[in-house]
């Protein structure tokens, strides 16, 4: 498999019993459906994201890319509990694919999320 943003190899992870891919360039990370949800439930799985928080930064700024799995235009969501995490998502199968340190930022939902998402809600 290919990584989605920088075209290099990607090599396989294993959390327990859950195997993920991740780059081996930019450190980006592929979950199969539902992965990222077993997974964050687990506790240490953030351990599986080694990438760089500045370098996923700037890879994030890519948000056309095809599924590495089965080519489908992926498409840019955002975590409904974090706004600030976006990532991208295949409509076809359903697998997700977060840069370089969004899993363990998405993993790590605080109280200062819970606050910042309520905040933004009174401004509107």
């Amino acid at each position: 498999m290919e990584c989605p943003k920088c075209d290099s190899e990607m090599e396989k992870v294993t959390f327990e019993s859950i195997e993920v891919d991740r780059c081996t360039s930019c450190k980006g990370m592929w979950f199969d459906m539902l992965e990222h949800e077993h997974l964050k439930a687990m506790q240490d799985s953030e351990s599986i994201d080694i990438g760089d928080v500045g370098t996923g930064k700037e890879y994030d700024k890519i948000d056309r890319i095809e599924c590495p799995a089965c080519r489908t235009q992926m498409i840019r969501m955002v975590d409904v509990k974090q706004p600030h995490i976006h990532y991208e998502a295949c409509t076809s199968c359903y697998g997700v694919f977060f840069d370089a340190g969004e899993f363990r930022d998405y993993k790590a939902e605080t109280v200062i999320d819970f606050f910042r998402d309520l905040f933004a809600k009174e401004r509107k």
